[in-house]
């Protein structure tokens, strides 16, 4: 056991937790959960907040902030919240809406000039969404050692230059480019930067000294080292995982798409400023924001303005992540809103913050069928997938999972490492989703990673034949089959 592996262990053991607010009922309860939960996914540090009735009910550190000291997580530690950085942005979008400035269905080239003309008729809310179409500009950032270093006009001369990666409001990918041009939009009103405009409208009214931009390059007053595990080093496999410093790079002109760190309880103070009216001034902007986008088939989009829906007959939420150790989720109807924060990447707490929730309302985790499944499936197998779906429908007629949610699922399985189980929840996609292309091209996509090629080949043949378009399957096929 090297050094490191055994600070994990002491701390799983004697887990250091500081508490400021009312003790509950269910704190026991909750405790087992993260105590659970961290061991598992083997998280070094932290944070939850836990928001009922416009207060703060549970405000509790865990583990250790940085290993290479010894350094315990408090209340005032400050993690990296990447993605989550978009819901920021999304709001500060509604904040120029409802002032007139800014119209969702206006082409972004209203706003932004010298634009490729293929990008010109993206609408403010498709960036939003991430229907665009636009491509990423992170392939830039990421295509060439040391391009971190290009300056930003490079940069964006380089993502201009590109094709766009399917017609705009057709599919949904992840983009960052999108929030970057939003930070443009959100410059040019305010005549002034971003990080100002946040930092004076949403940060200040809020009250959250504790949250701001940066990244390693930074120092940064009670930051929190970020880890993550990987499987390979300097072209070397290894036997085992090893926990790593992660390095983070967040150029400035991209910072609203992950460029803010915060607290748990600072995040708490924004939620609550939101719903109470201090961020925006209606409850129709408020709705605006938290309602998905379309297709251009008028189907709904996962998005809605900077945060991702999770539409349930009952119990509905509305939530964000970021780089898979950070989460929030709001409940609107339940008047219960969760923020939990880590500093390991692939911790992904959005597995099990809806299970944290059913300790302040119990019909909470039945509700999602991903958090139902996934209770299920601990016992009996994900092997066993697509029995235990069948066995919750006949139980609970609102058991009805989204093709997307078990599709992010299955990725971020498949992250960890978690390959078989991964598969199961492919496999479950592809049979309840028969006429989905995309379900295909990913269990095609894991399939081939299990070295299972003539199966693969198979489902990359059946998404293309369901999506004629799906260039990434063609090549695939193309690939293997040489």
């Amino acid at each position: 056991m090297t050094r490191t592996q055994f600070i994990i262990a002491l701390l799983l053991l004697f887990i250091h937790s500081s508490f400021s607010y009312g003790q509950t009922t269910q704190t026991g309860t909750v405790e087992t959960v993260l105590q659970r939960e961290m061991q598992e996914r083997r998280i070094p540090g932290l944070q939850v907040a836990i928001i009922q009735h416009g207060k703060i009910v549970l405000l509790k550190s865990y583990g250790i902030a940085n290993l290479q000291y010894t350094v315990p997580v408090t209340n005032q530690s400050v993690f990296s919240i990447n993605s989550c950085t978009k819901a920021f942005t999304g709001v500060a979008i509604m904040q120029l809406v409802e002032e007139g400035k800014v119209t969702l269905t206006a082409p972004v080239s209203r706003y932004l000039d010298s634009l490729p003309i293929t990008w010109q008729p993206v609408t403010v809310r498709q960036l939003l969404t991430h229907v665009s179409g636009l491509p990423d500009i992170l392939r830039v950032l990421d295509s060439a050692p040391g391009s971190f270093g290009m300056s930003e006009d490079t940069v964006w001369a380089k993502t201009k230059s590109m094709p766009m990666d399917f017609p705009t409001g057709t599919q949904y990918s992840y983009n960052q480019t999108n929030y970057a041009l939003l930070g443009k939009i959100i410059d040019k009103f305010r005549k002034k930067p971003f990080t100002q405009v946040f930092r004076e409208r949403q940060f200040q009214v809020a009250g959250m000294p504790g949250t701001g931009f940066g990244d390693s390059r930074d120092v940064i007053p009670n930051k929190t080292q970020s880890y993550g595990y990987i499987r390979k080093i300097d072209g070397q496999v290894l036997s085992e995982d090893k926990l790593t410093n992660n390095y983070e790079v967040f150029p400035p002109f991209r910072r609203t798409a992950s460029g803010m760190n915060s607290t748990a309880e600072d995040v708490a103070h924004w939620i609550i400023a939101l719903q109470q009216g201090k961020l925006l001034k209606t409850k129709t902007a408020l709705n605006e924001l938290w309602t998905a986008g379309t297709y251009n088939n008028g189907s709904p989009t996962q998005w809605a303005m900077g945060w991702v829906t999770k539409p349930r007959p009952k119990h509905k939420a509305v939530i964000i992540t970021g780089g898979g150790r950070s989460a929030f989720f709001v409940y609107p109807d339940d008047d219960l809103a969760i923020v939990v924060l880590t500093n390991l990447a692939g911790a992904y707490p959005e597995e099990f913050i809806d299970e944290l929730a059913g300790y302040y309302n119990s019909a909470i985790p039945a509700s999602d069928p991903i958090t139902a499944l996934h209770m299920q499936l601990r016992e009996r197998g994900f092997d066993h997938a697509i029995d235990v779906a069948n066995d919750e429908k006949k139980k609970n007629s609102d058991f009805n999972p989204s093709e997307d949610d078990l599709n992010d699922w299955a990725y971020r399985l498949m992250s960890r490492g978690q390959l078989k189980e991964a598969l199961g929840i492919f496999n479950l996609n592809v049979s309840l989703f028969p006429k989905s292309w995309n379900v295909y091209d990913s269990y095609g996509e894991a399939l081939l990673k299990n070295g299972q090629e003539k199966e693969a080949i198979a489902m990359y043949r059946k998404s293309i034949a369901l999506n004629p378009d799906n260039q990434n399957g063609k090549k695939i096929v193309e690939q293997i089959s040489k």
